[in-house]
């Protein structure tokens, strides 16, 4: 297992800001010789060019930017924001569906004393950068490896008994179903382990409406779908609700 001095949550869709910060920066400096080139020979090729690659490269390189800024600084604020909406003892029971390196699951364990924050993933490594040793390193790190456990299954067959959990959170995970389907099972288990009384937390770049509706059907209330953040500049809604 790694060892890390400080916790590292990663960056969320690594794959997208490689090639924003690639073909940004490609076509920005592309542009701007191809503008000098052409710039005695052809004076209208050699604007367009400059305008080319100073506006769409530097918006693409600039985009990238900001989704690392999101995920290193504004993602830790709205993770302290999201957990504390919800009225702690500190004996809670807690599931993180689609968990990752921890960042939502590792909130929530600082909150606890004798409880246990559990995180559930399956751990798409090569595409996301999830490793279930990475998240256990990152739970060392801020010194609550000992309040929570992980598990390795599947969002829509959550291998939990009935009314285990106090509180449910699940944090940009449920979008990548693409299946409507799929989605709704994998509410419907989140609601299907929550306690009655508990509450469940969902914040995801889509699908809140939706949410909302099989939660709704589920049997909870008090269902509140929050206003629009930008924090990846695609706006994002949470959707939280309470168990009969």
């Amino acid at each position: 297992m790694p060892t890390l001095k400080r916790a590292d949550y990663g960056i969320d869709s690594p794959g997208v800001v490689l090639y924003l910060s690639v073909v940004g920066s490609v076509t920005l400096v592309g542009g701007l010789a191809l503008s000098v080139a052409l710039g005695r020979s052809s004076p209208v090729w050699g604007k367009a060019m400059f305008h080319t690659g100073f506006w769409l490269g530097g918006t693409l390189a600039l985009t990238a930017l900001l989704m690392v800024w999101a995920s290193k600084v504004s993602k830790p604020r709205f993770r302290e924001q999201m957990l504390d909406s919800v009225t702690w003892r500190g004996d809670e029971q807690v599931l993180d569906i689609g968990c990752g390196r921890g960042i939502m699951l590792l909130g929530a364990a600082k909150r606890l004393t004798t409880g246990k924050a559990h995180g559930l993933d399956i751990w798409k490594r090569e595409r996301v950068g999830n490793d279930a040793a990475i998240t256990m390193a990152n739970a060392e790190a801020e010194g609550v490896a000992g309040k929570i456990e992980l598990h390795t299954a599947d969002a829509r067959q959550l291998p939990f008994a009935d009314g285990m959990f106090d509180v449910v959170l699940s944090s940009w995970a449920l979008h990548e179903m693409s299946d409507a389907g799929d989605r709704e099972q994998a509410v419907r288990e989140a609601a299907r382990v929550l306690k009655a009384g508990g509450r469940i937390l969902l914040a995801d770049a889509r699908y809140a409406e939706e949410y909302a509706g099989t939660l709704a059907e589920c049997g909870c209330d008090d269902i509140r779908i929050f206003a629009p953040h930008h924090m990846f500049m695609i706006p994002a809604r949470t959707v939280t609700a309470r168990k009969d």
